[in-house]
């Protein structure tokens, strides 16, 4: 029997993100990529080619592993984003941009 090797590209910082190794790219990144525009691993990688298909790969195994936790933290990210976008729909200089015809 052969044994297997692991190569995860993938790292956890000290707050509990989990980064592409060897790159400047969080896990959710490519994951986000992959839900919002229905992207495979060979359009991410045209998209971002600083990274490799194994990275690629290794980010997409990590998120299906860990698919809960991702899939709240998107969920979470949604909801701040709605929140903030109606507190801002009324601020004062959101008026006055309509007011000057710039928005």
């Amino acid at each position: 029997m052969n044994a297997a090797t692991e190569a995860s590209h993938v790292a956890i910082d000290a707050q509990g993100r989990a980064w592409i190794d060897d790159s400047n790219v969080k896990v959710i990144e490519v994951v986000l990529d992959y839900l919002a525009y229905g992207w495979d691993a060979d359009e991410i990688r045209r998209q971002h080619p600083h990274l490799s298909l194994g990275q690629i790969h290794s980010a997409l195994a990590y998120y299906h592993d860990h698919r809960e936790q991702f899939d709240t933290q998107i969920e979470t990210g949604l909801t701040a984003v709605d929140r903030a976008a109606k507190v801002s729909a009324h601020s004062p200089l959101r008026s006055s941009l309509r007011a000057t015809g710039r928005l």
